[in-house]
């Protein structure tokens, strides 16, 4: 019985002593699970850049940012989005939709609008309808909305043959390439590079209607030249005035090209054309609208010649003076 409970008391004992060896072992094995799965899986630091190379490759792949490319639009620009007016809230495909619809003769006159450019908040993707904030890339499908893309103007277009660009000078985006124009501060608008040293200044030329059309032409989207004098006009508008024999200014009568070839065939009608004894010697004021000079000249029925650069483009200023 002595034994049996020395014996019994033996293992009461040892119990404790296993039980401390068999937790250290599990725990040295608990430590090496975690550091094993501490390893394998990386910290939420690391976790950050993978997330936007995810994210990156969505918005950046060939494939997403040219879906739909030169499909959507409407007749002023290719582009992938609409806007939405923020003077109305409605959804046009550009600006000059809504300037259509909004602003002609049909629209009650008090209701007549333009939407301002530079006020525009909101886009609406064209493939997923997706209405978001004014930005290049679709948040939604990452379709790019417009190759050339104007965060000032809030511009969109596909179609880059334009060769659009941003002039801080104007404030708005314009086609061309800037290498081939350059702002005139004077003028407050861009004029060909070739100009650069020999157009005449007008104060704020660009920022009129068109003297033929009435169409404001800074921000016209039909090309726009400078005349001789320096006042600015839709070259269709140019075009249209010398179809029906118009080679002056609207503005300010002076000639908007070289008339030396028409000055000659006039020397030769007046010559042939003599006035009666009558008026043979009768004399008036002119003034020249090339050269601005006031003259007296003697007076003929086709036209009279200004004496100082030898143009017809004059008007008399004061009757026969004997």
């Amino acid at each position: 019985m002595a034994f049996a409970a020395a014996n019994h008391s033996g293992i009461r004992h040892a119990e404790p002593k296993i039980s401390e060896n068999m937790l250290a072992v599990e725990n040295k094995i608990a430590t090496s699970i975690n550091a094993i799965v501490s390893n394998l899986q990386p910290s939420p630091e690391e976790h950050i850049p993978a997330k936007e190379s995810l994210s990156q490759g969505k918005i950046t792949g060939t494939e997403a940012l040219d879906k739909g490319y030169l499909k959507y639009g409407c007749s002023h620009y290719r582009r992938r989005c609409q806007i939405r007016a923020p003077c109305c809230n409605e959804i046009f495909d550009c600006r000059h939709c809504h300037n259509e619809a909004k602003n002609n003769i049909c629209v009650d006159q008090k209701l007549r609008h333009d939407v301002p450019r530079h006020l525009i908040e909101k886009v609406i993707c064209s493939l997923c309808d997706t209405e978001q904030e004014v930005q290049q890339v679709c948040t939604n499908c990452g379709v790019c909305m417009g190759r050339y893309y104007c965060a000032i103007c809030k511009l969109f277009d596909d179609d880059t043959s334009k060769e659009q660009y941003h002039c801080n000078g104007c404030g708005i985006c314009r086609i061309g390439g800037s290498k081939n124009f350059f702002h005139c501060d004077k003028c407050g608008c861009c004029y060909s590079i070739l100009l650069k040293s020999s157009h005449p200044c007008v104060e704020r030329a660009m920022h009129q209607d068109c003297p033929v059309c009435f169409e404001y032409l800074f921000d016209s989207r039909n090309d726009v030249i400078a005349m001789p004098c320096g006042h600015t006009i839709h070259k269709t508008c140019l075009v249209e005035m010398q179809e029906h024999y118009k080679y002056a200014c609207p503005i300010c009568s002076k000639s908007v090209c070289d008339m030396s070839k028409v000055w000659e065939k006039f020397d030769l009608e007046i010559a042939a054309t003599p006035m009666p004894a009558y008026y043979e010697n009768k004399m008036v004021w002119i003034l020249c609208n090339d050269c601005g000079s006031n003259s007296e000249v003697k007076y003929h029925v086709i036209a009279q010649k200004c004496p100082n650069c030898k143009s017809y483009n004059t008007r008399q200023t004061r009757g026969l003076a004997r």
